[in-house]
């Protein structure tokens, strides 16, 4: 298997990246503050007013290394990458079978299998690591949702179309979400969770899940680019100018492995605590600029945990599972594989 590249996350405001031979070095305030190879790396992401020589943007493209800035609270504002790569006859399939509704729907069913498969999970757990301190009705809740939730994935087995899909994964979303506050074991208010919210995100919790959010559709994208598909083309999120669709359909497997999961352990653990955001005039909460590098941290750390990969047959680091998955797509656009299979967590 290829093996896991690094993602180098650039969060001090005013840092200057430039190159020096094969390196990619970070100056702050006319000091050098870290070197690194650029073999070593998949992609540089860079959170505000961070600057990048044109030299190190032109050596990035002719090694395969993106460049993505992102505003301080993680929203996404430019991408720089090299010649695209890959196969022409892959991304033709790409977009031939995204017109075809039962091809299209074939992957969809698979995505969502995951992604409802692993919301199991995560109320699994919950139930397995607080079942004994929840409230009698918080725990009849949670255990109505899995019940709910496993009802959802035998659904989803038998719908035909992709609007019914689509149907199917908000009613799983809207259920899992329903009980997700329940899954929060801090004392307070600052943490409370009542549903979904985006754009800006309006408390602590939803505005550290849309960052992880973000920080996944990157990995994803970078996966899909790797393994030669057009991650604007999606199944299961429709196009739209700008809009990397099929990075988010790749992302939707994974938000409850490495977006929910992660975040109710920074949460649940103490390591993120109120001061740890901040709110605006208008309502809209952000991480703080050292919460971001705490959150990154763990992310950095839970990629390189070891899960075991049922069709692949043995363990890979959660970060490399997105190119797993992007290269097992490929393979079923290819013809070389009848379905396309999600990775399912226990």
């Amino acid at each position: 298997m290829r093996r896991q590249l690094n993602t180098l996350y650039i969060t001090t405001e005013g840092a200057w990246l430039k190159k020096d031979g094969a390196n990619v070095v970070m100056n702050v305030e006319g000091k050098e503050r870290a070197r690194l190879p650029i073999h070593m790396l998949e992609s540089l992401v860079c959170f505000g007013r961070v600057l990048v020589s044109p030299p190190l943007m032109g050596f990035c493209a002719e090694q395969g290394v993106t460049i993505t800035h992102l505003s301080p609270n993680g929203k996404f504002l430019a991408r720089i990458e090299g010649p695209v790569s890959g196969n022409v006859l892959l991304r033709r399939t790409q977009y031939r079978t995204s017109d075809d509704e039962t091809a299209c729907a074939a992957i969809v069913r698979g995505v969502l299998i995951g992604k409802v498969h692993k919301q199991h999970a995560v109320i699994s757990r919950g139930l397995r690591d607080y079942g004994s301190k929840l409230d009698p009705s918080e725990r009849e809740g949670l255990e109505r949702v899995r019940t709910r939730l496993g009802r959802i994935a035998r659904d989803l087995l038998r719908e035909p179309t992709t609007n019914g899909l689509r149907g199917l994964e908000g009613e799983a979303a809207q259920v899992y979400f329903s009980v997700f506050d329940s899954l929060v074991r801090h004392n307070g208010e600052a943490f409370r969770f009542t549903g979904r919210n985006r754009r800006p995100p309006r408390d602590r919790l939803n505005a550290l899940l849309s960052f992880l959010y973000t920080l996944l559709t990157h990995d994803c994208r970078s996966a899909l680019e790797s393994v030669g598909l057009d991650p604007a083309v999606g199944f299961l999120h429709r196009d739209r100018p700008g809009r990397p669709s099929l990075a988010l359909d790749l992302a939707e497997e994974f938000r409850p492995l490495l977006g929910d999961r992660l975040a109710l352990s920074l949460v649940n653990r103490r390591q993120l605590r109120e001061k740890d955001f901040t709110v605006a005039e208008s309502g809209g909460v952000a991480l703080t600029d050292e919460a971001r590098k705490t959150v990154l941290t763990a992310y950095q750390e839970r990629k390189r945990e070891e899960l075991n990969h049922a069709f692949v047959g043995e363990k890979a680091p959660i970060g490399m599972l997105p190119l797993l998955q992007a290269q097992l797509l490929a393979r079923h656009l290819r013809g070389d594989l009848d379905a396309y299979p999600p990775f399912l967590w226990k």
